[in-house]
């Protein structure tokens, strides 16, 4: 089991870190939500929890809970940009159906 960034997305999240002046990561995972079921959650960890499964790649910390990495193992977190939009992009593999706005999914 393994979550991942690619190295654009870990050089952006290190950038932020530094510009935030703290933080040990990225904390990814999911919540009941949106039109197809789940929809993902991601925000900066500034302390770990004990029940968090960490991971590391490009030598940025991602921390997950268990219960979402039931859904998530797998996920590469890219940043991309398309045109005049940038942003996280998830690639998880485990995805079966996204809603039209692409702001849910099921597995």
């Amino acid at each position: 089991m393994a979550l991942t960034l690619s190295e654009r997305a870990a050089q952006h999240v290190s950038a932020f870190l530094a510009k935030r002046g703290k933080g040990l990561g990225v904390r990814l995972g999911v919540k009941t939500s949106g039109c197809s079921g789940m929809a993902y959650k991601l925000e900066f960890v500034d302390v770990e929890n004990t029940e968090d499964v960490r991971f590391e790649s490009y030598g940025v910390a991602i921390y997950t809970d268990a219960k979402s990495l039931a859904y998530l193992d797998g996920t590469e977190l890219d940043y991309v940009k398309e045109g005049l939009n940038e942003g996280f992009k998830f690639n998880n593999p485990n995805v079966k159906n996204e809603c039209g706005c692409g702001e849910s999914f099921n597995v």
